[in-house]
């Protein structure tokens, strides 16, 4: 159980590291990667949400949030890494 938390707590780092050097790259980039990001962007919102969530619930709900949240980390990353190639 910890070691999941500390697996995803290295994922959203990354993440947050990535989506911050993308959002520069991004802001001078085409509009296509502009909108690229900003759906990227939705999904990361959400994620934050559901990671608000994951903090505030029982145990056993938590795991289920923290699966979910693996999954839409893992979605951002292939949508972030699709606007860096793109770059």
């Amino acid at each position: 159980m910890n070691q999941e938390r500390g697996i995803l707590a290295e994922e959203l780092d990354s993440l947050r590291q990535l989506r911050d050097e993308l959002r520069v790259q991004a802001s001078l980039g085409r509009a296509e990667l502009r909108d690229r990001f900003a759906a990227a962007e939705k999904h990361w919102q959400k994620l934050e949400g559901k990671l608000q969530v994951l903090r505030g619930e029982a145990r056993e709900d938590a795991d289920s949030v923290r699966k979910a949240a693996k999954q839409l980390a893992d979605e951002i990353r292939t949508s972030f890494e699709h606007i860096r190639q793109r770059l």
